[in-house]
């Protein structure tokens, strides 16, 4: 399988999971903020800090559309006035790149028209990620694979024929690395709709590192996904739900970005390999397995019985496997209680 390298850190079936905390608008308009949010990701361990590239003009054009799903976050907002409370001022992801560079945390961005891509290119971004509402801009991912660089995209609201399109396309520009994210673009996802099953589906099918993009609340469907393959994980990220964010609601706080981290490396380290018998690491713990001991003084030349016999640890007589055959045995000597029984104790 693939393995590649984004800035420093490697990326790969046998590496333990890149954990990318992605800022997205909830630095609320506030450079400040943004940086104290950088500096929250990697106090918490986070490998890469990710921001999103556009403006308001970029993405959409103003009264085009309004939110109309009541089920939606966003419910009400018009499209444009939404882009334009969420984007990130481009003249911040230089100092916000730099701060993350500081605490040797990987930095990027997804962005979203070919100009962010140009802008981009003028920091040096490593990688670039994109969103699942840009799969099928074509000139964007034409764009970005004629970089040279990794490019990570999430999969939501795609087809088969969408994301193999993509992956074309990225290829035949001269993409080195891919990546796929299982992503559901629902905002917040549940559980019931991150079918994580897919991720080994995407790694097997287009012969990358497969990962998630996971808008869940909390961070079980993210350590499952370790299990399952996922090798990037990526969360939005905020310092408190509580202050508000355009995404602060299925967001990540410090303390929560910091169990998951933990835990997903943990799920990594626990896959180990096929194994069955007994490890080195177990060999001292065979002495408090079951044995047959003697439960009562016996006599030379008595029967061997249920009554003077007893299964119990630690391992230092005969294997209970034995039972049925030592019972009804003379002793070949007086044995006293609290004795492992041995094979030189029958005749």
């Amino acid at each position: 399988m693939t393995t590649f390298r984004i800035a420093h850190l490697p990326i790969g079936q046998q590496y333990p999971p890149f954990v990318i905390a992605e800022m997205s608008g909830n630095h609320n308009q506030s450079l400040d903020r943004a940086l104290a949010i950088v500096d929250a990701a990697a106090a918490a361990g986070a490998h890469a800090l990710k921001l999103q590239t556009y403006t308001a003009d970029t993405i959409t054009m103003k009264g085009v559309h309004r939110i109309e799903d009541p089920n939606s976050l966003w419910y009400g907002k018009e499209l444009h006035d939404l882009y334009r409370l969420a984007y990130t001022p481009w003249e911040w992801h230089a100092p916000i790149f730099e701060r993350a560079r500081q605490h040797g945390m990987v930095a990027f961005s997804t962005p979203f028209d070919e100009t962010a891509v140009d802008f981009l290119e003028t920091l040096d971004v490593p990688a670039y990620k994109i969103a699942s509402f840009e799969n099928t801009h074509l000139p964007l991912l034409r764009r970005v694979a004629q970089t040279g660089k990794p490019v990570i995209v999430s999969t939501g609201v795609a087809t088969l024929a969408d994301i193999a399109e993509a992956v074309d396309v990225l290829r035949q520009n001269g993409c080195p690395h891919i990546a796929l994210l299982k992503c559901t673009s629902t905002y917040p996802a549940s559980p019931e709709n991150s079918n994580i099953k897919t991720i080994p589906y995407l790694s097997d099918i287009h012969q990358c590192v497969a990962g998630i993009s996971d808008h869940t609340m909390g961070i079980g469907v993210s350590i499952a996904a370790v299990a399952l393959g996922a090798r990037i994980i990526e969360k939005h990220f905020c310092l408190s739900r509580a202050e508000g964010g355009v995404d602060s609601a299925f967001s990540l706080e410090p303390h929560e970005l910091k169990d998951l981290i933990n835990e997903t490396e943990r799920a990594f380290w626990s896959l180990g390999t096929v194994q069955m018998g007994i490890q080195p690491a177990e060999q001292a713990s065979l002495a408090y397995k079951r044995s047959i001991f003697v439960a009562q003084d016996i006599a030379e030349g008595e029967l061997l019985s249920p009554q003077n016999l007893q299964i119990i640890r630690p391992a230092d007589g005969l294997a209970p496997r034995y039972w049925d055959l030592v019972l009804g045995k003379p002793a070949r000597k007086n044995l006293q209680r609290g004795m492992p029984l041995r094979w030189d104790d029958l005749l």
